[in-house]
């Protein structure tokens, strides 16, 4: 008995800082900075910036928010401070003023690319990091933010009904072996890895960055457009794009999006518009060739 009493209190004594951590930050001030309430998910806080300013053509399908235009920015508690991660979407003209105003704020630049190709008009992704006050953060973020066309609006009162996903979602759920979600017109899924991604000494989970995305917007008679990206080591990233190649969907970008990240990864993404279970097949066996965890 005495010898469980023990293991508790050391296990209480360990989890005691990370719960102190969490408490030290004052969310609602971190919220007010950044103009916008949080999706919190354990103690990451994220922040949704989509485009929908935005009316994103490509191969003839308008591109939803949730497919392929919803920037975010992520903080996790860290020493007492935060670690923040995100991806913010940028016209071409916009990359230069935000940044500009990311570093001066004392941000970091992690990446800059693009994710879909062909689009009209074309848009970028810059990923951003940091650490430290995440109230300063936030209030850096939204200022960069302020000279681009990155929407604030507070959300309407009486919003409309999401459109419906018409597609055999229980289908796609049995052929990626997750459960999906509908986001806006979009059926959205996360595949986590098998083993930890880690950042600054903290695990990068799906809230921060750290999942297989794929996303499906329905285009009618059963088609759907999809995009998203894959997270792969060195080792796997020809693996998995063959694979996507084989089964006629489009490789449109390969880079990274972290700095020191552990093991060091490679995102792959990818476009395709035809018959929604076909693309899933070939999702499945692109995933298949990476260690993701088993479903």
């Amino acid at each position: 008995m005495k010898r469980k009493l023990a293991l508790m209190m050391l296990v209480a004594a360990v989890a005691m800082p990370t719960l102190a951590q969490a408490a030290e930050i004052d969310w609602k001030k971190v919220d007010a900075a950044l103009g916008k309430p949080a999706v919190v998910s354990g103690d990451v806080h994220r922040y949704g910036l989509p485009r929908s300013d935005l009316k994103v053509t490509l191969d003839g399908v308008t591109i939803k928010p949730a497919l392929a235009l919803g920037g975010w920015v992520a903080f996790a508690p860290m020493g007492g401070e935060a670690m923040v991660m995100g991806d913010l979407v940028l016209l071409e003209t916009e990359i230069t003023p935000v940044m500009t105003k990311l570093l001066d704020g004392g941000l970091e630049i992690t990446a800059v690319h693009n994710h879909i190709l062909r689009a009209s008009p074309a848009t970028f992704y810059m990923h951003v990091g940091g650490h430290g006050d995440p109230e300063k953060m936030a209030a850096v973020i939204r200022s960069a933010l302020a000279t681009s066309k990155t929407p604030f609006d507070p959300p309407a009162a009486n919003p409309p009904a999401p459109p419906a996903i018409d597609l055999d979602t229980a289908k796609l759920d049995e052929i990626i072996g997750v459960k999906g979600t509908a986001n806006g017109g979009v059926y959205q899924f996360g595949v986590p890895r098998r083993d930890p991604i880690m950042e600054m000494g903290l695990k990068v989970t799906g809230p921060l960055g750290g999942t297989n995305a794929v996303n499906f917007q329905p285009t009618g008679g059963g088609k759907a457009a999809i995009t998203g990206d894959f997270l792969v080591t060195g080792d796997e990233v020809n693996p998995l794009i063959r694979a996507l190649r084989a089964n006629d969907i489009e490789v449109t970008a390969i880079h990274s999006h972290m700095l020191t990240e552990q093991p060091r990864l490679f995102f792959i993404h990818f476009w395709a518009n035809d018959d929604a279970l076909k693309l899933a097949r070939g999702i499945r066996a692109a995933l298949e060739k990476t260690a993701i965890a088993k479903t």
